[in-house]
């Protein structure tokens, strides 16, 4: 039992398993199943884990121990959830937990009883309030009994919920906390590290914050691969993933959510569904629309998954079904979920806005607003800008439209959501052909051509194509003519990214503070860049840069 519980501890989930064996052989005992429940949990070894952990706990009842029997009520409940979906199954599990701990002092098991309501309440109800209250008990709980990892996880809930209902600077902080302490090594137990880092970076993931979540996948990837935490490796993958999709990174999108896929589909099916949504996002913005919708037929009424249906039709003109797809994902999100609707919000004021219901939209998109105002996000202020101009756009109103839209591309633009930003450059072309102002016009799509180019994005970089046609521009070509490719060609690498950096709005002192170099040197390259393009202006380097394919 000793080297089972030492093997446990450090990490090292076979040699627990085979430790725990041994020990059964000589005496069947519940502390030995659960034991290996654990090892086996670790290993995704799912129909080992039923079988020690039903067994270890009719064992302790049979002991009189009400408390460890409740442990293991706890964990049943959870393997239910994400090994088999059976979440009916997985609350009656929680109901006996609560049962077994009535009128019992506060314990370690009572705190994670809270924590696994709280959890069922953020993501399968859709209540973060209730989720708060539960983590408050959490913590309340952890304090009183003076065990940190049940109160810093409490704390990680409780911050998740505060993100979800809106409150996201706060939110945000209190996960910030929780995950500093995790690496200063004040948290001991695996499973309470996993799970506060894995709130954080979906938190994160909710209200578009790329680069803390990208800070923090990459920390709880590299925690899972030293400990060899497969499950959690999984789900920081899908997460991971999303992130690089937004950012433009969509080969690395792609092979983090075939690798989580896989794995859930070999030991954990009840979880498939998150990353096979994921993947048909990912499709539908590459314009392979039929494979995103042979995915999303996997995925029933995932709430994310009927996100990603409502985009696609939006994306082929299908007004109707995009609101009624949005609409229908709206109804399982009350108005306190506000990160987690606004995807659909949004989806709906443009669907309205293109099917002529101004007033409709103009009533979505202030809620939009008032959620962008309440997270203090740039992608989902960004967000909001794109959608008003599109609604001023429906209008009539060019002017607004282009004001609107200009912000939308400018922030896209800085923070680095390359797919967004070309998408806005194509409405704001069409505002300001409308206005007519054909020439800056045809510079917005030769930009956001170069973007569609780089992400392989064909079915937009068709759509961008076409309307250079429509408003009797020339042709826009990314590969250029001979000699203009060769004045490309002269940038040395780093001036490429210097380029890139400008045209993702990016002053000279933050690329320096960057790319780790002074800001007399970036002085020079931009310099360089001017005089290697034949260009006076940033403006006019990013647009030579887009048509040479360098963006």
């Amino acid at each position: 039992m000793g080297l089972g519980r030492a093997a446990l501890e450090r990490g090292a989930w076979r040699d627990a398993r085979r430790a725990f064996e041994q020990a059964l052989r000589r005496e069947v005992t519940p502390e030995a199943l659960e034991g290996l429940g654990m090892a086996s949990w670790w290993l995704d070894d799912a129909e080992a884990v039923f079988d020690c952990r039903e067994r270890a706990y009719a064992l302790y009842l049979d002991h009189h121990d009400q408390i460890a029997a409740a442990r293991l009520a706890i964990w049943i409940g959870w393997d239910y959830g994400s090994f088999r979906g059976e979440q009916a199954v997985a609350h009656g599990w929680l109901r006996r937990a609560r049962q077994l701990l009535d009128g019992r002092a506060d314990c370690t098991e009572r705190a994670w009883l809270a924590i696994r309501e709280g959890n069922g309440a953020l993501f399968d109800d859709a209540d973060p309030s209730r989720a708060r209250a539960c983590a408050d008990e959490a913590i309340r709980v952890g304090r009183s009994i003076g065990d940190i990892d049940v109160e810093m996880i409490g704390r990680a809930l409780a911050g998740f919920a505060s993100v979800i209902a809106g409150d996201v600077a706060a939110g945000l902080r209190e996960l910030d906390g929780v995950n500093a302490a995790v690496l200063a090594g004040e948290l001991s137990d695996p499973v309470a590290i996993a799970l506060a880092c894995c709130y954080l970076v979906t938190a994160c993931e909710r209200v578009r914050d790329t680069e803390r979540a990208v800070q923090w996948c990459n920390r709880l990837k590299g925690f899972c691969r030293r400990w060899g935490l497969r499950p959690l490796m999984a789900v920081c993958r899908t997460q991971y993933a999303s992130v690089c999709v937004w950012r433009g990174a969509w080969s690395e999108a792609e092979r983090e959510l075939t690798r989580a896929n896989e794995e859930f589909a070999a030991s954990r099916p009840a979880l498939t569904a998150d990353g096979l949504a994921r993947l048909a996002e990912l499709r539908r913005r590459q314009g392979r629309l039929d494979e995103a919708r042979a995915l999303l037929d996997q995925t029933g009424s995932y709430v994310p998954g009927l996100v990603v249906r409502a985009a696609i039709a939006l994306d082929t003109d299908d007004a109707q079904e995009a609101v009624r797809l949005a609409e229908r994902g709206l109804r399982h999100l009350p108005l306190q979920n506000r990160a987690e609707r606004a995807p659909l919000v949004e989806i709906v004021a443009r669907a309205h806005a293109a099917a002529g219901a101004l007033d409709h939209a103009r009533a979505l998109a202030a809620e939009l607003k008032e959620t962008a105002r309440i997270a203090g996000t740039a992608p989902l202020a960004a967000a909001t800008s794109a959608t008003d101009g599109a609604i001023a756009a429906a209008a009539g109103d060019h002017e607004s439209a282009r004001r609107h839209l200009e912000d939308a591309v400018d922030v896209f633009g800085r923070i680095g959501a390359p797919f967004e930003e070309a998408r806005a450059r194509v409405d704001l072309a069409m505002s300001l052909a409308a206005l007519g102002r054909k020439r800056a016009a045809v510079d917005e799509l030769s930009l956001a051509i170069a973007r569609f180019e780089s992400m392989a994005a064909r079915r937009d970089l068709a759509r961008a194509h076409d309307v250079v046609a429509r408003i009797g521009g020339p042709k826009v070509r990314v590969a250029a003519t001979a000699g203009t490719h060769n004045a490309g060609a002269k940038l040395t690498r780093r001036e490429i990214e210097v380029v890139r950096m400008i045209a993702a709005g990016h002053s000279n002192a933050a690329i320096a503070r960057r790319l780790f170099i002074s800001a007399h040197t970036v002085h020079r390259h931009v310099a360089n860049v001017f005089t290697k393009l034949d260009v006076p202006t940033r403006s006019a380097a990013v647009a030579r840069a887009a048509t040479l394919g360098l963006l």
